[in-house]
């Protein structure tokens, strides 16, 4: 085939096909993107952006309790639907920006679902077109368990609309979108259950972030069951719900997500896909169909939405630019949302360990200069992993106010490769938390056996 309808036709409107597509654009190709939602995709429409927006609004409720140590009398209400309404307004906001970014690049956005009639084929309702690149985009969706009674839950999707604030829920799962909505339910006044199959929640963070949270949120009221499995869901006479032994307004689970790839066509014309369904890709975001390419949470890998954008801008410049430009997946930095929230960039403690065989760990907990007026018991964790044999800071995280803020700044520190000595020739800026980072002195030095 000579000629194509397009030099590249996106499937998918979120953050990593819109910055491929409107790069693309930019770099001179013809491009079409198509999305049978909102253009934004998860982060915009029912992820990062609203359950940011959501956590404010949930903090307020600590805001008010807080102030009253700082001489302030404050009468406060609360309104879900007032809320919702606000969020609302911002969402349709934020995708129309990103439409416009589209259409101000000269990509072509085509309503409707796609899927490949062949590898080089789209065909999106009655229209076929032709292209000579495809960006699968797709994302992923909240997956739900085979139970009974599965019917009367909820999951993150749903919670972003619900019509009014649920008076007790109970959230399936340990991982950050439970963490995030149990300190938003819990923050907004409800009465937060959360129940995890696992022995501590936050599988696959530093065992100390995780073991830190859990006791800050347990002190904020959040009902934590661990290694506890909630096998089916039943509506009682009264309307309340019973689930694994909780008795609850609602349930939702946040129990992983699952790449958005069925019904694509993709195995069909020969692209892989990994046993979950996410596709299979190169350092160069490439299936195994060399010009057919997969970016963000659809490909199964970091499900962050500046490493879709990080990797939709990567294909463009690699199919447009003229430089064949991989993505580095290492040292990204991460948060969780919490009550408090945590902000973590490089390696846990036991990856490191893992890794480099001796660590220096080097870490402290203490009270935040607010909660000395306030009276609030909270504690903020700092902690540096250190590699012992280079002295290269090889991981930081943190429990506490900022912390997602902070840890930003730390990023730069730990991808470029500081040492711990550099860490300490920094001046700290006081009083604040941050400056933790570069006053830490007590060290534990660990090995593997």
């Amino acid at each position: 085939m000579n000629r194509f309808d397009y030099d590249l036709f996106t499937i998918g409107a979120g953050s990593g096909g819109v910055r491929a597509s409107r790069m693309a654009g930019q770099l001179g190709a013809k491009v079409a993107i198509a999305e049978n939602d909102r253009i934004g995709g998860t982060c915009v429409i029912r992820g990062c952006i609203p359950k940011k927006l959501l956590a404010y609004a949930a903090h307020y409720a600590e805001d008010f309790e807080d102030a009253r140590g700082f001489g302030w009398s404050v009468a406060a209400s609360f309104s879900w639907p007032a809320l919702i309404e606000s969020k609302n307004r911002e969402i349709a906001r934020l995708s129309g920006v990103y439409a416009g970014a589209l259409e101000t690049s000269g990509v072509e956005t085509l309503r409707g679902t796609a899927r490949l009639a062949d590898a080089h084929t789209v065909e999106i309702g009655s229209r076929r077109v032709t292209a000579r690149n495809i960006l699968v985009a797709t994302g992923g969706r909240p997956s739900r368990p085979a139970i009974q009674g599965i019917e009367h839950a909820i999951t993150s999707d749903e919670a972003f609309e619900l019509p009014a604030l649920p008076r007790r829920i109970l959230i399936v799962g340990g991982g950050y979108v439970a963490l995030e909505f149990a300190g938003i339910f819990r923050g907004l006044g409800a009465q937060v259950t959360l129940a995890y199959r696992g022995e501590q929640i936050l599988r696959g963070f530093d065992d100390d972030v995780r073991a830190h949270l859990a006791g800050e949120i347990a002190k904020k009221g959040v009902r934590v069951l661990l290694k506890r499995t909630v096998p089916g869901i039943a509506r009682r006479p009264d309307g309340a719900l019973e689930a694994g032994g909780v008795e609850c307004d609602a349930v939702m689970f946040a129990t992983g997500r699952a790449p958005n790839t069925s019904g694509l066509g993709l195995a069909e014309v020969g692209v892989s896909l990994d046993e979950a369904g996410g596709v299979v890709v190169d350092r160069y975001c490439r299936s195994t169909i060399p010009h057919i390419y997969a970016v963000g949470d659809v490909t199964h890998r970091l499900a962050l939405t500046p490493v879709a954008i990080r990797e939709g801008a990567a294909v463009a410049t690699t199919l447009f630019g003229g430089v064949e430009t991989p993505v580095d997946h290492d040292d990204v930095p991460s948060a969780v949302f919490s009550q408090p929230p945590v902000g973590t960039v490089g390696l846990s403690e036991a990856n490191a360990l893992e890794k480099l065989g001796r660590v220096d760990i080097y870490k402290a907990s203490f009270r935040p200069l607010r909660h000395t007026l306030s009276g609030r018991d909270e504690r903020t964790l700092v902690k540096l992993v250190v590699d012992a044999a280079t002295q290269r800071v090889a991981g930081a995280h943190m429990v506490g106010p900022d912390a997602p803020e902070i840890i930003q700044g730390i990023a730069l520190a730990v991808k470029g490769g500081l040492s711990k000595a550099q860490f300490d020739a920094t001046m700290g800026i006081h009083p604040t938390a941050a400056e933790e980072f570069v006053t830490l002195r007590d060290k534990t030095t660990l090995a593997t056996a």
